[in-house]
């Protein structure tokens, strides 16, 4: 199935983390099955071993054909080509799915999960009589006569469990390792895992978000150089790679791995709101060195970089928060013009969800436009969602930015001093 928030053909969110969480995995559960979903939502749809195994090696499985994702598409036909039968299809109703596929007897469901209750009976019906009868629903078993399946499940299945199973022991133990924010079990869980070329890519992705979450930079860009050649490769990882070089001082060799993924794969708010993040800390530099001439050109291509972020995606406020917090600081005309579709972009965003950084942007927005009323409000909510101790410092930095601006302006800033000083706390 698709992961995250996607849009089908007309525009229309559907997200399928909710469809999971509230339809799918309790609809297997009450089969007395045990549900487990593909872990390569990270790493750009690339299918590593363990996918396969999955795909042929589950006892049953369930197919979601919403928005025509084409790598469902694409698993679905490895399942049929596999296993005749204990497959299970579903799509959103509004989903025109193909010819070739269109004459299985999937099973429709509402995006808003209306009639939710009556929705997992249904689904758990399906995997019930999957279990009790053997029914033929693959494409290929049904059309061609005398085909034999494969006995692949006889030779590997147990090996698959076990796999299976030492994966989600590894994340749990790297959930641990970041609740008690640890960096040094991360580093022991590392080596627990030996020879990374073997190591499922959901795994290695965990444990590498789980260094940068901890502050582990070093260790992150030393992670990237031990993971398989198409993981290494992706845009994810790519990304995050240029932010760990950034953070630790190295911001031409984080200029040179962002501006390839650019060249390569096209401007997009993830990866230019990060380059512009590299282009701000050399302005910042500069103005510590007393080169103000170097400093303004800094500034110009960090506005620019920002820019060309929002503009890849309007739905993504973060560059463009960025790329006004600079704007002010140059005095740029355009910030009035910007300013209300940055507004407009994150409570737009959180009209469906919100997390930590959409309500530090609209307190940063709040803050640009002096509206201390609204920003005493939004900064409650900084510490309600907050994650990390690293979030709350990365406001603050943001923040001090705007603040040594104004004071250069003869500006008063006791308002941002005492925000300042509470997100430091």
């Amino acid at each position: 199935m698709p992961f995250g928030t996607k849009k089908d053909k007309n525009g229309n969110e559907i997200n399928f983390n909710k469809i999971y969480d509230e339809f799918i995995k309790p609809s297997i559960e009450n089969a007395d099955l045990e549900p487990i979903r593909a872990d390569e939502e990270f790493v750009g749809g690339i299918i590593h071993k363990p996918m396969y195994e999955r795909l042929m090696l589950c006892e049953y499985a369930v197919a979601d054909l919403s928005i025509l994702n084409p790598n469902v598409f694409y698993e679905l036909g490895i399942r049929h080509a596999i296993r005749p039968h204990s497959t299970i299809t579903i799509f959103e109703d509004t989903t025109s799915l193909p010819f070739d596929t269109n004459f299985l007897r999937s099973l429709p469901y509402d995006k808003n999960l209306k009639d939710v209750d009556s929705l997992k009976k249904t689904l758990t019906d399906k995997l019930l009589y999957a279990k009790k009868h053997q029914h033929t629903d693959s494409p290929l078993f049904q059309l061609v006569d005398g085909i034999q399946p494969s006995n692949i499940e006889h030779i590997k299945t147990d090996i698959f469990r076990k796999q299976a199973i030492y994966s989600q022991e590894i994340k749990d133990k790297l959930f641990d390792a970041r609740s008690d924010k640890s960096k040094e079990k991360l580093i022991a869980i590392e080596k627990e895992l030996g020879d990374l070329e073997a190591i499922e890519s959901g795994v290695l992705i965990d444990l590498f978000l789980s260094y940068r979450d901890l502050k582990g930079y070093d260790e992150m860009i030393a992670l990237v150089d031990k993971m398989p050649q198409p993981l290494r490769q992706t845009i994810m990882v790519q990304e995050q790679l240029g932010l760990a070089l950034n953070r630790v001082g190295e911001q031409d060799k984080a200029i040179k791995v962002l501006e390839d993924i650019i060249q390569t794969h096209g401007k997009s708010s993830e990866t230019n709101g990060i380059l512009g993040r590299v282009y701000k800390d050399k302005y910042t530099k500069a103005i510590e060195e007393g080169d103000n001439i170097v400093a303004r050109g800094f500034l110009n291509k960090a506005i620019e970089t920002y820019l060309d972020g929002f503009e890849a995606d309007f739905r993504d406020a973060y560059p463009g928060v960025n790329a006004l917090t600079l704007m002010d600081i140059a005095d740029d005309e355009r910030f009035d013009e910007v300013y209300p579709v940055v507004l407009y972009a994150v409570k737009q965003k959180m009209k469906k969800s919100s997390d930590y950084w959409d309500y530090a942007t609209l307190l940063e927005l709040y803050i640009l436009k002096n509206d201390k009323e609204n920003g005493t409000k939004v900064l409650s909510e900084l510490f309600v969602h907050k994650r990390f101790d690293w979030e709350l410092e990365t406001t603050a930095n943001n923040l001090k930015t705007i603040k040594e601006s104004r004071e250069k302006k003869g500006i008063d800033t006791q308002y941002l001093d005492e925000i300042i000083v509470s997100l430091k706390l």
